[in-house]
Order: C-alpha cells, then sequence, then structure tokens
C-alpha cells in the first residue's frame, strides 16, 4: 500500500512541520511587507475581506516551486492571505512531487502531518496537488478520507475556486494577482517549459507533466522583466529539460536567443538548471560565454557505461559525453559543472560502478548528487531484468558519495586564498555580524555557502571577497566593498 509506511513514521512521531511550514519551501516573512510590481514575494499581504489564511507545503524540485508560487497567487486572489503557520491556516495546500519512491514518501508524510493539524488546529480544508495527486488519485483518495481535494498537475489553476467552494464562501473568485514569490527577493526561478519529450526509460515526467510545451520566448521575456523590476537580481532558468526549450516550437536555438536577450535586464546573474547533454548545441555553448551567464551549468548524466545509457534511453555514449564537456571547459573557462548519476540501475554491475568511479576521478566535477534507482510502475526500466538488490545499491552508492565528497571538497580548498564574487543571500543565523552568500559556481540550496566576516553588507548585492578557508563545500571569505576587490 502507498500510505502504509506514512502512517506508520506519523503514528511513531514522525513528520517534519512540527506548527511551521517549512521555511526553504515557502519562504519567511521579512520585517515589514513591501508592494513591488509584477510576481509579490511570499510576505506580499494585502487586506482579504474573508481574513482567512492559508499554508502552502512545497515539495521536491524548483519547478514544484514555481507551481507553488503560481498557486499562491491564485489563493490571494480568490481572499487568501499566506502564512508559514501550520497553526494558524484556514486552509493547507501539499503541493506534491511522485518521481521517485524517497519523494513520494516524503509527500505522503506531508500529506498526513497536514492531515493532524486539520484535526487538531484551526484548518477546515485540505488540499492536495501536483505529481502524486496526477499519479495516485484514485487510491489516496480511498485511503486519505481528511483530504478534500486532489488537483493533478493539469488542474492547479484551479486551486482558488476548489478552495472557495471547500470553505463554503460565496461570490466569484477574482484572477489571480500573479506569482507570489518564495525566495528570496534577489532570487527568482523563470521555468521555460511544462512536461518533456525525452522518455528516458526510467522516468515518469512525461506521464505525469505531459509532453513538451514551451512558453513563447516572448512571454517568458515578460516575465523575466516583471521578475527583474521587482528585486531579483539571479534569475535561474528551470524546465524538466532547459536546453530542450523551443524544440516543440520550432526553435531549436530558442535558448541561445534568451540568454541573450535575459543578458540586456537589469540582473546580474543568469544561471541553468537541468541541462541534457544531447541538446548542448554548439550555439548554445557559445551563448554561455555571454555577459551576465554565471560559468556554471548543472549537467545530470545519470551514468556514463555505454550499456546503461543505452537502457536508460538517454540518447548519448560517453564518447559524445566527453566531447560536451571538453567544448564546455574550452568555451567557459573555470566553468563549474554540477551533475547527477543514478546507481543501481537494472545491468549495473561491478565493472560499470568501477567504470563510473573513475570518470569521476577523471572529469572531478565540482558537484554531483547520487541518487539509488526507483522502479516505477509503467515505466520500461521496470520490467528489465538484472535489477540491481537495494542493499548492493545502498553500498555502491555510498562508496560513490565518498569518492565525490573527496573530490568536491578538494575542488573548493583550490579556491583558498582566491578573490571571488559573492552575492550576500542573508545574515549568518549562527554567526552574529557575518553573512551568507554564493560564489557564481554555487546555486542555491543545494550547493556550497559562502560565510563572509568584515563589513556590513546587504543581502541582494553584488561583493568580492578573498577566500581564507575552506569547510567541505563551505568557504570562509573576507568581504571588500560592494562591487569592488579586497587588497592582499
Amino acid at each position: 500500500m502507498l500510505l502504509s509506511a506514512g502512517r506508520a513514521n506519523i503514528v511513531d512521531g514522525g513528520g517534519y512541520c512540527k506548527g511551521e511550514l517549512p521555511a526553504a519551501r515557502i519562504g519567511r516573512p521579512a520585517a515589514s511587507p513591501r508592494t513591488v510590481p509584477g510576481p509579490r514575494p511570499f510576505w506580499y499581504t494585502e487586506p482579504m475581506s474573508d481574513n482567512l489564511q492559508v499554508g502552502m507545503i512545497s515539495l521536491g524540485c524548483p519547478k514544484n516551486q514555481v507551481d507553488a508560487e503560481e498557486m499562491l497567487g491564485c489563493l490571494v486572489g480568490a481572499g487568501f492571505t499566506p502564512t508559514p503557520q501550520a497553526a494558524e491556516a484556514d486552509l493547507l495546500v501539499v503541493h506534491t512531487c511522485g518521481f521517485i519512491g524517497p519523494a513520494k514518501q516524503e509527500s505522503v508524510e506531508a500529506i498526513l502531518e497536514a492531515a493532524r493539524w486539520k484535526r487538531e488546529g484551526r484548518c477546515r480544508a485540505l488540499v492536495v496537488t501536483g505529481c502524486l495527486a496526477q499519479r495516485y488519485r484514485s487510491e489516496l483518495a480511498g485511503e486519505l478520507p481528511e483530504v478534500d481535494a486532489f488537483l493533478g498537475t493539469r488542474e492547479l489553476q484551479r486551486v482558488g475556486e476548489v478552495a472557495r467552494d471547500l470553505l463554503g464562501l460565496t461570490g466569484p473568485c477574482a484572477p489571480s494577482l500573479g506569482r507570489v514569490r518564495t525566495t528570496p527577493p534577489h532570487v527568482a526561478y523563470l521555468k521555460l517549459a511544462e512536461g518533456c519529450d525525452n522518455r528516458c526509460s526510467y522516468c515518469v515526467i512525461p506521464a505525469l507533466r505531459g509532453r513538451l510545451a514551451s512558453r513563447p520566448p516572448e512571454e517568458v521575456l515578460a516575465e523575466a522583466e516583471s521578475l527583474a523590476a521587482s528585486g531579483a537580481r539571479e534569475l535561474i532558468l528551470i524546465a524538466q529539460d532547459t536546453t530542450a526549450y523551443g524544440r516543440d516550437l520550432g526553435l531549436p536555438d530558442a535558448l541561445a536567443y534568451l540568454l541573450r536577450r535575459l543578458s540586456r535586464l537589469e540582473v546580474d546573474w543568469l544561471r541553468i538548471l537541468y541541462a541534457h547533454p544531447r541538446h548542448l548545441s554548439p550555439v548554445l555553448i557559445d551563448a554561455l560565454r555571454g555577459p551576465k551567464v554565471v560559468p556554471y551549468l548543472d549537467l545530470p548524466l545519470q551514468h556514463i557505461a555505454d550499456p546503461l545509457l543505452r537502457a536508460m534511453g538517454r540518447g548519448v555514449t560517453r564518447r559524445e559525453v566527453e566531447r560536451k564537456l571538453d567544448e564546455l571547459r574550452r568555451a567557459v573557462p573555470g566553468i563549474v559543472l554540477r551533475t547527477s548519476f543514478i546507481v543501481g540501475f537494472p545491468g549495473e554491475g561491478a565493472a560499470e560502478v568501477a567504470e563510473l568511479a573513475a570518470f569521476l576521478e577523471e572529469q572531478r566535477f565540482h558537484y554531483a548528487g547520487f541518487f539509488a534507482y526507483s522502479r516505477e510502475e509503467g515505466t520500461p526500466a521496470a520490467s528489465l531484468a538484472h535489477q540491481v538488490k537495494l542493499r548492493e545499491t545502498r553500498g555502491r552508492l555510498k562508496r560513490l558519495e565518498r569518492l565525490q565528497t573527496q573530490i568536491g571538497h578538494a575542488r573548493r580548498r583550490e579556491l583558498v586564498g582566491c578573490r571571488v564574487q559573492v552575492l550576500v543571500d542573508q545574515p549568518s543565523p549562527d554567526n552574529p555580524g557575518w553573512f551568507v552568500g554564493r560564489t557564481p559556481g554555487d546555486a542555491p540550496d543545494v550547493d556550497g555557502s559562502v560565510y563572509l566576516t568584515g563589513g556590513n553588507p546587504a543581502p541582494g548585492r553584488l561583493v568580492y571577497a578573498r577566500v581564507l578557508d575552506a569547510h567541505g563545500y563551505d568557504l570562509v571569505a573576507e568581504a571588500g566593498e560592494e562591487g569592488a576587490e579586497v587588497a592582499g
């Protein structure tokens, strides 16, 4: 049963909400509300006649986070005010991920925790949205009577009217007021497309999200301009496969075009997540050299052994991947590469694991994540022979993680003594008088941080700093003046 483990965890006192909705997923209120044009930050509020509050729990990737921000815009238009406190919410929305087993488990636990707040708190309605609702609506509805409504990935825009109906509100539902941003004001995700056409054999995304549906370039640019006007200094471009953007519109070089246009905006950094090696054309690689495009690329490779790449349906060979990596490093000297790999895919043996380990040592990626293969029903890979036992997969994963940790930490130590540019994110919560930021080679939430001492830099500002030390993936640096390098 899908929910059995989740219910056991809740009975045992598990779950993560503990009365406050996850700050990393929904943002924290600022000291005072601000009214800004275009997309509003999470802490934007305005008087609502119904005085109803909504708590949003968004799980999974930044693409889901953008969905949650858009739903919050619909809910604000429908008369709700966002709150980070579950106990204060009249309505709770759990936006789920159903990509792999651990993500489904996390989603189930979040639903059950929200159901507890419905029983014990102020909450009068619970809505479950997103991938898990799309994939398991009937099963969830049968096992979770506490949930009042399920909305799949193609119904999210209905959340406002559904919420009003559940709470017995009369009158028409006002239009969405635009995205309610949950990131810090100086960082914003920019979603380019929905769905995916890659058909990797292990992946359920096409079934959950449909085929690739790119947004028209002018629509993306209009949103980007609005984000910049609202204070965003870093735009992070995302999609299921960001490098496939525009192909369904007959525009194979749409991402390169978009980068050139975005570079004209009043932003400092442009970052790309979720690239695919098959779609790294010479035109796109050249565009990565453009102004404001940070020397960074998130490029999931999934494996490097040719038999597994074929079985995964990745559409590339090891030789082609290595050629793309060489082209990237020649075009963008010093580029920081983040990647990810699936461990324990059917047919993987000791030889393929050894090949992957040697590849890691050769390439010396700055960041790499490893995920145990999840056998997802309905995917071609689920029926493949030679499924790897979970115990063996876990052992391989730990060995590869140890190796990559050594490589990644060594990469960070190479920065000691160097001057680096840092985007300041926030005051350090643990070290009074210090600030936390990131280099161009660090994406928010997933990569390392820079702990700044000296000066009083404002969040959202760029400073130059001299790296004094490295602690794992985190750096300690002395801040200089904004926009100026430190002496020494």
